[in-house]
């Protein structure tokens, strides 16, 4: 059995895994983060988890597989990136092994998609596959031959957070035109608020695009296709992948598949786009089926 927590923004999942092939799950429960309460309360809320499903499958794990927002720091083991906050700056893995009374293994959460697409899903098979979350932030994961790439400094996949408007919006990390400031739902709201005076839902304002009724709708989407070629054209050239796998809610918009893919194919490095970009197949299970992955080995 394989043993898997997403740990999220407002809720926690665990997942317990029949196999490593299969998605069949033995148990599957979630409870509220309520990160309001603090560092503390997250971890016990982790352990009361993880005991109500050891009850219910009748045997604990041996090791547990989290997914994170945000990072370890390699050379301090300390979160870092969370937009979960309270987590930032703690040794978050020690202390939950200590309240756990085992190993665990940590990725961040698209890390755990993109791992979960590669042996479960859209990407299954796939020597070199590049995981996408576009929602409310911008991220990325990478997985080579099977296994996750965090890299030196544990921010492999970053691509949310390279520059891609010079004097552009303000981002939360400090610097100006992230590709999260342009690409990510929330930012592409705020440019239609801006064009039109109005305060629309994305996906509203691609609705209003496909009827050909709003001129601002329509430069939102331009806006989108456009920038997510070039932003995604970039990772193409450097990391060349066989698939890329489009996660999130912004990632669930067509024209991602068309008019982007006719964009990234303008930007990127070669006369011809092999790279695979898909939708992918297993929805909101693939963080915590991701993490429940990092322990197969």
């Amino acid at each position: 059995m394989l043993w898997g927590v997403d740990l999220g923004g407002t809720k926690i999942e665990c997942a317990v895994l029949e196999n490593p092939t299969s998605t069949y799950t033995l148990a599957r429960k979630r409870i509220p983060t309520e990160p309001q309460k603090g560092y503390a309360h997250i971890l016990s809320q982790i352990k009361r988890l993880t005991d109500d499903v050891a009850k219910e499958v009748g045997s604990r794990p041996t090791t547990i597989g989290i997914g994170t927002p945000g990072t370890l720091e390699p050379s301090t083991q300390t979160l870092k990136n969370s937009n979960t906050v309270c987590l930032n700056g703690k040794p978050f893995k020690r202390d939950l092994e200590e309240i756990l009374g085992l190993p665990i293994e940590i990725a961040n959460d698209a890390n755990c998609f993109a791992l979960a697409e590669t042996r479960l899903g859209a990407a299954k098979g796939a020597s070199v596959v590049f995981g996408v979350i576009m929602g409310t932030g911008v991220g990325g994961g990478i997985v080579v031959n099977g296994k996750v790439l965090n890299g030196k400094q544990g921010i492999a996949g970053e691509w949310g957070h390279n520059t891609l408007e010079k004097n552009g919006e303000q981002c939360y990390c400090g610097k100006r035109g992230c590709v999260e400031t342009v690409l990510s739902g929330v930012w592409l709201e705020r440019f239609y608020q801006k064009q039109s005076g109005q305060t629309r839902k994305l996906k509203d304002i691609v609705e209003r695009h496909l009827r050909n009724e709003d001129e601002h709708a329509t430069a939102t989407m331009h806006r989108l296709t456009e920038n997510f070629g070039k932003a995604i054209a970039v990772v193409i050239n450097i990391l060349d992948p066989d698939v890329i796998v489009l996660g999130g809610g912004v990632g669930n918009i067509d024209l991602l598949y068309t008019d982007g893919v006719k964009t990234i194919k303008r930007y990127v490095f070669n006369h011809t786009l092999e790279t695979k970009i898909v939708k992918p197949l297993l929805g909101d299970s693939a963080g915590v089926f991701g993490a429940a992955m990092l322990t197969a080995e």
